[in-house]
C-alpha cells in the first residue's frame, strides 16, 4: 500500500512475510495478508499465518522521516504500553506483543496478536447500538487510570516534568515549536497560549498523581464484538503509542471527539467510568476548565500534524476550518472562565 501520509511507506505481501519470519521464526508461513486502514502514522498490515494465528504488523516511518517532537520512538513506546497494561491492568484488552524489532532495510516494527472485533467507526456506519461497548470503555479507562507513573507527561526524553502544570506546558511548547518548523499558522500566538496556561495553572496543579493515560481513544482505536446476547462489547484498545501520564480527564476528550463530555453526563462512557473508578469523577468548574485546556491541546495537535501527514489547507479545507472554529471556541471559553 502507498499511504497518503509521508510517514507511511509502501509494502508488498512478500515484504510482510519477510518481516513476520524475522519476528516469529523462519518456519512461519503467511497464508494471507492485507493493509489495515484508519491511521495516518505507521504502515499497518494484518496477516493470517499457517497455524491459523492472526497478527498485526506495524511498521514505523522510515528513518529520517520528519516527525512531530512527541512522535519520536512511538513504535517502542507502543510495545512498552501494551506490556505495561498487560502487567498492571490485565483486565483491559490490549494486543499481546509478539515481537519488537529493527532491520537495516526496514527500520523499526512491531508485531502483535490481532484482536477480534470491529472499530466503533465501523459500528457507527452500520447503525449498531454501541452503548454497551462505550460503557465498557469507561470501565477500561478507569482501570488504566489506577496505574501511577514516575512523572507527568511522556516516559522518555519527550516532554515531561515533575508537575502536571509543567508537563502540560512542555507538551504545548513542543507543539508550538512543531508549528514553527512546519510553517503552520495557528489562531493563537505562543504568548496568548502561555498566558492561558498561567491563568488556569491552579486547576492544573490540582492534579497531583500521574495516572496512566491512553490519550488516543477515538472511535477508530476502540474494537467491539457481539456477546452471546448480541450486545456489542469492548474487545480491544489499540494504537497505544501515544500514551502518557497525567490527568485522567485528558482521556475523556478523544472518545467524544469534537464534543464536550461535561455536557453529556449520562453518556455510557461516563456511566461506566463512574461505576468503577477508584475516585469519584467530579465534572465541576475546575474539571470543566481543564477539559477546555485538553480540547485546546488536542485541536492544536490535530492542526499542527496536518503537513506531516501530507494534508494542506487546500486538500483538507474542511478539516482545517473545523479545527480552527473549535480552537476559537475553546480559546474564547477559557478566556472568559
Amino acid at each position: 500500500m502507498t499511504g497518503a501520509s509521508p510517514t507511511q511507506r509502501a509494502l508488498r505481501p512478500d515484504e510482510v512475510a519477510y518481516l513476520l519470519r524475522a519476528s516469529l521464526g523462519s518456519h512461519v508461513q503467511v497464508r494471507d495478508s492485507g493493509p489495515l486502514d484508519g491511521g495516518g502514522y505507521a504502515t499497518v498490515w494484518w496477516a493470517l499465518l499457517d497455524d491459523d494465528r492472526r497478527v498485526v504488523l506495524k511498521l514505523a516511518p522510515p528513518t529520517g522521516t520528519p516527525l512531530l517532537r512527541y512522535e519520536r520512538g512511538l513504535c517502542a513506546a507502543e510495545a512498552r504500553y501494551f506490556h505495561l497494561v498487560a502487567d498492571r491492568a490485565p483486565q483491559v484488552p490490549v494486543p499481546e506483543v509478539l515481537h519488537h524489532g529493527t532491520d537495516p532495510a526496514y527500520g523499526e516494527w512491531l508485531v502483535t496478536a490481532m484482536l477480534p472485533g470491529r472499530s466503533l467507526v465501523d459500528l457507527a456506519e452500520g447503525g449498531v447500538d454501541d452503548g454497551p461497548a462505550r460503557y465498557d470503555l469507561g470501565v477500561a479507562l478507569a482501570a488504566l487510570h489506577q496505574v501511577t507513573g514516575d512523572r507527568f507527561g511522556y516516559d522518555d526524553d519527550r516532554p515531561g516534568a515533575s508537575t502536571w502544570r509543567a508537563a502540560f506546558a512542555a507538551m504545548l511548547d513542543a507543539l508550538l515549536a512543531d508549528a514553527t518548523d512546519w510553517n503552520v499558522r495557528l489562531p493563537v500566538t505562543p504568548e496568548r497560549l502561555h498566558a492561558l496556561v498561567q491563568r488556569h495553572a491552579a486547576v492544573l496543579d490540582e492534579v497531583r498523581r500521574p495516572a496512566l493515560l491512553h490519550f488516543d481513544c477515538w472511535d477508530g482505536n476502540v474494537l467491539a464484538a457481539p456477546d452471546p446476547d448480541g450486545r456489542w462489547r469492548l474487545r480491544g484498545l489499540v494504537d497505544g503509542e501515544r500514551f502518557l501520564y497525567g490527568d485522567p480527564l485528558l482521556d475523556l476528550v478523544s472518545p467524544l471527539l469534537f464534543r464536550r463530555v461535561e455536557e453529556e453526563p449520562e453518556h455510557p462512557l461516563l456511566r461506566g467510568y463512574q461505576a468503577t473508578a477508584a475516585e469519584p469523577l467530579l465534572l465541576d468548574a475546575s474539571a470543566r476548565r481543564r477539559l477546555g485546556l485538553y480540547r485546546l491541546h488536542l485541536y492544536l495537535l490535530m492542526t499542527v500534524e496536518m503537513p506531516s501527514r501530507g494534508m494542506t489547507v487546500r486538500t483538507h479545507a474542511g478539516r482545517h476550518a473545523r479545527l480552527a472554529g473549535l480552537l476559537d471556541e475553546e480559546l474564547a471559553a477559557l478566556a472568559s472562565a
